[in-house]
C-alpha cells in the first residue's frame, strides 16, 4: 500500500500536494467559513465509503513556503489541513506550525490512525475514529486522545445503526462528551433524517453534522 512516508523523501521543508482551494467548510465547528484546504497527498488506511480516493496518489511535491504563498492567495483566515491522512507525510507537523505562525485560525483533519502528540497545540484536531463499517475501526489509536486540547473536536461517520451503537459506546467508555462530538452520516447510504433521530434517542452529548459543501456543490474534488 503505497504512502507517502513510503515514497522517497525530497527534505524537511517538502510535502506531496493533491490540491489547494478556497471553499466554504462544510463540518466541524468551522461550517460556513470561507476555508483554504490544503489537501495532502496519501493515505495508509482505505476506508470503505472514502470520499477521496483521488488523494490517494498522484500530487506535486511543493515547500512549505511555497503551500503559504498559495494560501496567502486565497485571503481566508481559516485554513484547513487534510488528506489523505496528511500526518502519513513528516513535513505536515512543521507546515502546520508555520500556518499558525502566520496567523491563521488552522484545523487539522486526522484518522486519529497515526500520533497526534507532536502538532502545534494551537491548531484544532478534528479526530476521525473510525467504525466497523469503514473496515478501519482496528486503526484507532486511543492513545491520541491524551493529547487533545478542550477546543480540538471528534467526529464519527455512521453507515449504519451497528456504526452508530459502536460510536454511542465508544463515546460513553472513553468519556468523548470532554470534546465536541460529531456525528456525520455516509453521504451515499444513511439519510441524516435518520442519523438525527437515532442521536436524538441516544441522549448523548454529541451533535449531527452534514457535509454543507456536498450540499451546495455535490460531491467533486476541489469544492
Amino acid at each position: 500500500m503505497s504512502t507517502p512516508t513510503d515514497t522517497a523523501h525530497r527534505s524537511a521543508t517538502e510535502l506531496k500536494i493533491t490540491e489547494i482551494f478556497h471553499s466554504v467548510q462544510g463540518e466541524s465547528d468551522s461550517a460556513g467559513w470561507p476555508t483554504t484546504f490544503v489537501r495532502l497527498t496519501g493515505c495508509p488506511l482505505r476506508c470503505t465509503w472514502c470520499d477521496t480516493a483521488y488523494a490517494f496518489h498522484g500530487g506535486r511535491w511543493m515547500t512549505i513556503d511555497a503551500v503559504l504563498d498559495a494560501v496567502d492567495g486565497h485571503g481566508a483566515r481559516h485554513v484547513c489541513v487534510t488528506g489523505g491522512e496528511p500526518l502519513a507525510q513528516r513535513t505536515c507537523l512543521p507546515l502546520l506550525a508555520r500556518l499558525c505562525d502566520a496567523g491563521y485560525r488552522v484545523s487539522l483533519e486526522t484518522s486519529g490512525a497515526l500520533p497526534v502528540a507532536d502538532v502545534d497545540p494551537r491548531v484544532v484536531k478534528v479526530l476521525d475514529l473510525k467504525l466497523a463499517a469503514s473496515g478501519e475501526a482496528t486503526r484507532n489509536d486511543f492513545d491520541n486522545l491524551a493529547h487533545l486540547q478542550p477546543h480540538d473536536q471528534i467526529k464519527f461517520v455512521v453507515a449504519d445503526r451497528n456504526d452508530f451503537e459502536e460510536a454511542a459506546a465508544l463515546v460513553r467508555k472513553h468519556g468523548l462528551e470532554r470534546w465536541t462530538v460529531w456525528f456525520s452520516p455516509v453521504w451515499e447510504s444513511l439519510p441524516p433524517a435518520r442519523l438525527a433521530d437515532w442521536l436524538l434517542e441516544s441522549g448523548l452529548n454529541a451533535r449531527l453534522q452534514v457535509q454543507l459543501h456536498k450540499i451546495l456543490w455535490g460531491d467533486r474534488p476541489g469544492v
